[in-house]
């Protein structure tokens, strides 16, 4: 992870690059929007479960499992095929992403771990854990160069000991840096787009931002493309001011996307209510 200086607070620098206080801005305007919805004060428990269904899907797009919302939503089985193990796995992280807020703080590597045995649902003893040295990361999607289990291991610390101090970033800044992070790094033999997804949106909800986990990113980030999504994501391997603000700035157009769907769904429940 890169940052732009020496500082007790690097995650805090980011937010103040070029470009990043306006994308926060927007972000924080849009989410007030959807949760000022006279459909919120009545129906958020219908809101968050869609807005998990959504973003599931949209992880799973990004992972190589573009199916219909519809297809998503009648299937049973999750187990017949690769895409469906795809979509499964994505479906379980967006349910168990919620049960891990209050360790979060305390132990994101936990955390991390669990959300990887979660997506898995394997018995493999490469689960649950970062990659050992020779060890590969099966992600189709990113062709970046593949850091090795050393530096994976400091990296990952580094993220680790930053989340449990705490930090003045807005919630946007932290959760693109923890998703840019474990994109970057791929620290699990499998499943680390999914769960770099994952992550975002626990930082997202923990943080205050979105408490009932109505504005899904991942619809967002599917919604923009994979070409656009990894355009960005290289400007955050680059370290360089502009590529993180540009990331950043990719995130929180995501967060919109995601804010604009729920805000649909909203709309749609408000008609059938009339």
């Amino acid at each position: 992870m890169s940052t732009t200086g020496a500082t007790a607070d690097p995650l805090a620098a980011l937010g103040a690059l070029p470009g990043v206080p306006a994308s926060v801005e927007s972000v924080r305007k849009a989410v007030d929007r959807v949760y000022g919805h006279r459909i919120m004060r009545r129906r958020s428990n219908e809101i968050t479960s869609e807005a998990a269904l959504r973003g599931a899907r949209g992880s799973a797009a990004l992972s190589g499992a573009d199916w219909a919302l519809e297809e998503v939503r009648r299937r049973t089985d999750f187990g017949a095929d690769a895409e469906a193990r795809v979509v499964g796995a994505a479906l379980r992280l967006t349910a168990e992403a919620g049960q891990l807020l209050s360790v979060w703080r305390q132990s994101p590597l936990r955390v991390l771990a669990r959300l990887h045995l979660v997506a898995a649902a394997s018995k493999d003893d490469r689960v649950g854990r970062p990659r050992q040295a020779g060890e590969q990361a099966q992600e189709p999607l990113i062709e970046l160069p593949l850091p090795d289990a050393g530096e994976v291991s400091g990296r990952l610390e580094g993220l680790a000991d930053l989340i449990v101090a705490g930090t003045a970033a807005p919630a946007l800044v932290t959760a693109a840096v923890v998703h840019g992070e474990l994109l970057a790094l791929r620290p699990f033999v499998s499943h680390n787009g999914l769960v770099a997804r994952a992550a975002e949106r626990l930082v997202l909800i923990g943080s205050g931002l979105d408490p009932k986990a109505v504005c899904p990113a991942e619809v967002g980030h599917a919604e923009l493309g994979r070409a656009s999504y990894l355009a960005a994501l290289d400007g955050y391997v680059s370290g360089t001011p502009q590529g993180m603000a540009a990331w950043i700035a990719h995130c929180g157009r995501a967060v919109e996307l995601g804010v604009r769907e729920s805000t649909a769904v909203c709309e749609a429940l408000q008609r059938g209510a009339a």
